[in-house]
């Protein structure tokens, strides 16, 4: 298959916003794939690269070719290309590795160059989803959807699935192949993941009375951990394998009484008081292999679910079956909950962990399946939410569906002592009126343009929601916003107005736990 078909697809994702239509779109092209390129063709309409590091980035793009005039580029090759470039390493792997983007892009048309500015950058933005991949699979195939969903659980990934599901010859076989997924110790397999609620009592309606179990919500690393005898293996959120940068965590989950599991929690890194540190560190500590930060830094695991002990599966039991078993498993290692049907009582236990440097609580329906990969009803988070008045300083311009609009917004604090202080960027939580609106207004603010970022007369306030801060090197006041997002555009407020780098740093010691 061309690449061009897949970048053509690419486009017409980005410009509708039907469900139905996006389906339509991908389930057209997973057909046309042949069983080979089902797997690539799959993660790129789910708008990322098999690799999940090529050494490229925007900056390393902008001095590429001109676009071909004619397609040429086959799926398979360009995924054989970002493989080389991923694999290259030591003096002189740079200059290769621009060597090998260059050929690659001055090949690639221009609907082309945009799907792998899309594909390398992570921004491609075109709506196609993986739960909304795995519809079209199902459909596809021939097949039920809660049979792909499950295989795609158990398996950690689309592609395998997809390869599975479509490269059966009939939709019987392709049921049979994806049944024949299970869950394998030492194999990640994807989280269950939740819901967001505004506040406890609106998360507490959702289960109508329901007798629930109310977790702390801690502000560490999403871990996975699998053992299997004496092998112990440790997966992160995004299913990485980080068993050889956190020996302590190991060393908890061989200790335990089991021959075999798969234990769901969170580390997390902890003060002399045994409260959390702030997230960066757990962060860093976990991303590391430097002997010295990992002696510095202890983590400690703190489990919410299992899975699987010593021999049997665990995840289609109720989650009050699933906590007793665990609680005879990892009793001093499990995280803290309440298990109630009253509103009040999920309120108390909310302000007590948030007190206590706690992210919030998730609250779960006590008789769910444990539904890996999906966001449902029966689990749903909730965290204080924290709101600053800035001012927009930059933006830059948008991709994919935000094409010829401007987009991702440079966010500035005052300073009392003149001037503002950059916090971070964000695109998050912007309408179509509100892309059109500051589309319009930002170029009236206008004092330069590379091209890509426009930088502004410090005027336009918004108003941030965020949910914590961190320390930063990357900006200049050594802070950042934790998953900032734009409630509104103020008016009614000038810059002068605006809150200030003060205010932010009032908010650290407790928002960053």
């Amino acid at each position: 298959m061309l690449l061009v078909d897949v970048a053509t697809t690419s486009a017409s994702l980005a410009a509708t916003r039907s469900r139905l239509a996006k389906r339509a779109l991908l389930v057209d092209m997973l057909r046309r794939a042949h069983p080979a390129e089902a797997p690539v063709v799959a993660r790129y309409l789910g708008g990322e690269l098999r690799q999940r590091r090529t050494g490229l980035g925007w900056r390393s793009l902008a001095t590429m070719p001109e676009p071909a005039a004619v397609p040429s580029l086959d799926v398979l090759a360009v995924d054989a290309m970002f493989e080389q470039m991923s694999m290259l390493a030591g003096p002189g792997s740079s200059t290769a590795r621009m060597a090998l983007a260059a050929d690659l892009f001055g090949a690639a048309t221009e609907v082309e160059q945009r799907l792998l500015r899309g594909l390398v950058a992570g921004d491609l933005r075109q709506g196609a989803l993986d739960a909304l991949l795995l519809d079209a699979v199902a459909e596809a195939a021939g097949v039920p959807l809660a049979v792909v969903r499950r295989a795609a659980m158990l398996a950690g990934a689309t592609e395998p699935v997809a390869s599975a599901a479509l490269g059966a010859r009939s939709p019987d076989e392709a049921q049979a192949a994806l049944e024949a997924f299970g869950l394998t110790v030492g194999r990640p397999v994807r989280p269950m993941l939740a819901a967001s609620a505004p506040d406890v009592a609106t998360a507490m309606a959702g289960f109508a009375g329901r007798e629930v179990v109310v977790d702390a919500k801690l502000d560490g690393i999403r871990v996975q951990a699998h053992r299997d005898g004496d092998d112990v293996r440790v997966y992160t959120r995004s299913l990485d394998d980080v068993t050889a940068r956190v020996p302590e965590l190991v060393a908890v989950v061989r200790s335990l009484p089991v021959r075999t599991a798969v234990l769901d929690g969170e580390a997390l890194a902890l003060d002399a008081a045994g409260l959390p540190r702030p997230f960066q560190e757990t962060s860093a500590r976990s991303a590391t292999r430097d002997v010295e930060l990992a002696a510095a830094t202890t983590l400690a695991p703190f489990f919410f679910d299992l899975l699987h002990v010593d021999g049997h599966d665990l995840m289609d039991a109720p989650l009050r079956a699933r906590l007793a078993a665990l609680d005879a498993v990892a009793g001093p290692h499990v995280v803290e909950r309440v298990v109630t049907h009253d509103a009040d009582a999920a309120q108390a236990a909310f302000a007590g962990w948030v007190a206590a440097g706690q992210e919030g609580v998730l609250i779960k329906d006590a008789e769910a399946p444990y539904e890996a990969g999906r966001r449902g009803g029966a689990w749903v988070k909730v965290k204080p939410r924290h709101t600053l008045d800035l001012v927009v300083l930059a933006v830059e311009r948008g991709s994919g569906r935000r094409e010829g609009l401007l987009s991702n917004i440079h966010l500035g604090a005052r300073d009392p002592a003149g001037g503002f202080v950059m916090l971070g960027k964000t695109f998050k939580g912007m309408t179509d009126e509100m892309l059109a609106w500051q589309t319009r207004r930002f170029r009236e603010l206008e004092v330069a343009d590379d091209g890509w970022t426009v930088t502004l007369r410090p005027e336009q306030v918004v108003e941030i929601a965020f949910d914590g801060v961190q320390r930063s090197t990357r900006y200049p006041g050594g802070l950042a916003l934790r998953f900032a997002r734009v409630l509104r555009y103020r008016d009614d407020k000038t810059a002068a107005e605006a809150d200030t780098v003060e205010m932010l740093q009032a908010l650290a010691p407790t928002a960053s736990r």
